[in-house]
């Protein structure tokens, strides 16, 4: 045995086993990671509005504080007006079920030739080995719900401690990065944070002036046609349509659709043409003119993006997948060099010009002209 060969199986297990260390410590550690991404990206979007108040003369600190304390009250305000929403829903469905259990029984004995009443109806659901083994799993699910919902609670408040540190101390985190990389590198470290904060502010608050439109415009069709919750309808649709891009008008739109219809069956069908009639406006008109600066991609490699980002990281990818590509794509784009494009109608959209079509001919016909005529001694 050659003397190297124990050394060389020590050091090939000894790197097995950190693989295997470092695979379980990542696992262990990915929800803490994932947080400390989107706080990443979170503090990127409030950034530039921290340094338009710290320009101003406000302590960083603070106005990391005053950002964040509008973000939250946004986000609570919308959800008390969807919970209010589906809380009064609930309420009305609870009271108008006896109505609807009578319309179904009348229905059922004038279809059927039966005798059933809702005492009978009742007595039965309440006797039901159905409704108890429910009534015992949705007991013993409260704990977990409990635990649930604790959970996120954490896991938000970690998102946004992580999110005010990166946004707060954003110039000090930046000097202690450069701090260990030689000048070159700490240029192009710099350039890309600077890279990333434009593109997912901008993503972020063009974004959102398309939801404040997308929702003033859903709200006034709405309350036109007098469906209830109009205003929790309408941030619910400019949200939901802007934050999911592509298929987020038509997610958004189920919502109001459903309560419409509730009012009047025709006025779903006027909400579906609005929503689809909307989505055109948008996407030709209203987007384009909003995102041209700030998210420069196509919508083919934004819609992909968000799939492989959904993929990867589920709803959280799904966010951060289009100001992470197009931060990728404005940094990569300084390193591909570009050229003139040629005048050749193809890049147009346009037909080979027929000269060019005939090149091949024209080599046969040029053959054929030296080819001796026929009988000749050629």
């Amino acid at each position: 045995m050659p003397g190297w060969l124990p050394r060389a199986m020590v050091l090939a297990l000894a790197l097995i086993a950190c693989f295997q260390l470092g695979s379980w410590a990542f696992y262990q550690l990915i929800g803490l990671l994932t947080n400390i991404l989107i706080a990443f990206f979170l503090a990127l979007a409030v950034e530039p509005a921290v340094d338009r108040m710290a320009a101003r003369g406000v302590r960083r600190g603070l106005a990391t504080f005053l950002v964040f304390l509008g973000v939250m009250v946004a986000g609570a305000g919308f959800v008390f007006l969807l919970g209010s929403m589906l809380a009064g829903q609930i309420v009305d469905m609870v009271e108008e079920f006896p109505k609807y259990l009578d319309s179904v029984i009348n229905w059922t004995n004038h279809t059927f030739h039966t005798e059933l009443s809702r005492v009978q109806v009742q007595d039965s659901l309440l006797h039901s080995d159905w409704l108890q083994k429910y009534v015992q799993n949705s007991a013993s699910g409260v704990l977990d719900v409990s635990t649930t919902v604790l959970g996120g609670l954490f896991r938000l408040l970690t998102i946004f401690l992580f999110a005010f540190y990166f946004a707060a101390d954003g110039p000090r985190l930046r000097r202690a990065l450069c701090s260990v990389l030689p000048p070159a590198k700490q240029a192009e470290v710099l350039r890309a944070w600077e890279i990333a904060v434009a593109k997912t502010g901008g993503y972020l608050y063009s974004r959102g002036l398309m939801a404040l439109i997308s929702g003033i415009a859903h709200y006034i069709l709405l309350a036109a046609l007098d469906v209830p919750y109009a205003p929790a309808l309408a941030v619910w649709v400019g949200l939901i349509s802007q934050f999911i891009p592509t298929i987020g008008t038509y997610l958004a739109g189920a919502l109001p659709m459903l309560l419409a219809f509730t009012v009047n069956p025709w006025y779903a069908l006027w909400v579906l043409v609005f929503v689809v009639i909307y989505q055109q406006f948008e996407n030709y008109v209203l987007q384009p003119k909003l995102t041209s600066k700030a998210v420069d991609i196509h919508p083919a490699v934004a819609f992909g993006s968000v799939i492989a980002g959904t993929a990867l990281l589920g709803a959280v990818g799904a966010l951060i997948a289009i100001p992470a590509v197009a931060t990728l794509q404005a940094f990569l784009g300084a390193y591909v060099k570009r050229y003139a494009v040629t005048d050749d109608p193809r890049v147009h959209g346009g037909r080979r010009p027929r000269g060019g079509a005939s090149a091949l001919a024209r080599f046969r016909s040029s053959l054929l002209e030296r080819r001796p005529p026929p009988g000749s001694d050629g």
